[in-house]
């Protein structure tokens, strides 16, 4: 006889075994590897934790923190107990006071500048200290639908329920507005304006109607946007005025000097080093300080002696770029060299970072080498490597 109720149990112990050695496997293969880019409350929980300790301050309603103590995330400080907070943002304070105070009233915060200058990042920190959660995050692109910023369908439950609450798909924004936390939308100006216009009535009504169930969402305290957007992409899909006065604008300048731009690209390096398992080469800061000055004199149009005038390329020539050229070559040095950053590992990526456009800024890079490299002694050995790039 063939025993059916024996033969469930069977299958049954053998699936929560099956499921056993699954989980096994996957804490296993987890821990074996590394994560690559840690989300900003998990690289930086002992801070928050730490802040939030000593933080005597008023906290908004849901607020992880006050905006005093967002604010020292922010810049980095040391506290009454001797614990020393890493900057994030290298820059204005009072700039930052600004875009967490914006989220303390009722109006949106858009992040604004140039390529490159950290909006993002600070997005992402912001939304950190504040909520405790920076993945509640919409993506902007030419091709962002209305339904992944207010809410989509699961169209086979849908099909087999109909309208319904489990049938309803949940974005970042709803989510935002249900636990009262900050939602992040990147490149806000790249999404159509048809879609940038369904986050009016979620800006000053505070709801998300949904037609088809007769209900909406209430945001609770807590809930906000913080919105990004590149004043290079301004003619894309620029914001409408009934828009534009629901959000508080804080433009994010590049850094005002040198040395700020250096500091910025050195603590950079130093956290892709660690996760990237390379080692810090003594000459880093020497080649860092060359990669920067090319940059700045680049986009300003000027030598940093203010001597000669020079023609800006088509590229941004951020920060960020700055950051991704040493990366870059640190790679290079550490694979295929001695681990030694040299004007070598650096010539192709820094070509690459000013040669956008074939043409037009290939001119303006071999013109800026032979005026300005090339004159420079003690910059001998990157004209001779940039050179035999082009």
């Amino acid at each position: 006889m063939y025993d059916i109720e024996n033969n469930k149990l069977i299958l049954n112990i053998e699936q929560d075994i099956a499921k056993d050695l699954s989980l096994r496997y996957t804490i296993h293969t987890t821990s074996m590897s590394t994560i690559l880019r840690a989300f900003a409350e998990d690289l930086y929980a002992e801070e928050i934790n730490v802040l939030s300790q000593q933080d005597t301050a008023k906290r908004p309603e849901n607020w992880r923190l006050s905006p005093q103590a967002v604010v020292t995330y922010l810049v980095g400080g040391t506290l009454d107990n001797g614990f020393v907070v890493s900057p994030k943002y290298i820059g204005s304070r009072r700039l930052m006071e600004i875009a967490v105070a914006t989220l303390v009233t009722d109006r949106a915060l858009l992040l604004y500048g140039l390529p490159g200058t950290a909006k993002s990042w600070v997005s992402e920190h912001i939304a950190a200290a504040v909520s405790g959660d920076s993945t509640l995050l919409v993506q902007g692109t030419a091709g962002t639908s209305e339904d992944a910023v207010r809410y989509g369908w699961n169209y086979a439950r849908l099909l087999a329920e109909g309208p319904s609450e489990g049938a309803l798909v949940v974005t970042p924004l709803m989510n935002a507005m249900r636990k009262g936390q900050i939602c992040r939308m990147e490149e806000l100006t790249r999404m159509s304006s048809e879609v940038q216009d369904t986050l009016i009535t979620v800006l000053s009504e505070k709801i998300m109607p949904i037609p088809e169930l007769n209900t909406q969402v209430q945001a609770i305290s807590g809930f906000n946007i913080i919105a990004t957007a590149n004043n290079r992409d301004k003619g894309v899909n620029e914001l409408s005025g009934a828009l534009k006065r629901r959000f508080n604008t804080v433009i994010l300048p590049s850094p005002a000097s040198q040395a700020e731009e250096v500091e910025i690209v050195q603590r950079r390096i130093k956290d892709y080093a660690q996760v990237l398992e390379m080692p810090i080469d003594k000459h880093l800061l020497e080649e860092i300080n060359r990669i920067v000055t090319i940059f700045r004199e680049l986009r300003g149009g000027v030598t940093a002696d203010g001597k000669t005038k020079l023609k800006s390329p088509g590229s941004s020539m951020s920060t960020a770029e700055a950051i991704s050229v040493v990366n870059s070559g640190m790679v290079l040095a550490t694979h295929f060299g001695d681990g030694r950053l040299t004007a070598s590992d650096i010539a192709s990526s820094l070509t690459g970072a000013v040669v956008k456009d074939p043409v037009q800024d290939a001119l303006v890079w071999n013109e800026y080498l032979e005026t300005v490299v090339k004159r420079r002694d003690e910059w001998a050995d990157i004209y001779r490597a940039c050179k035999e790039t082009i």
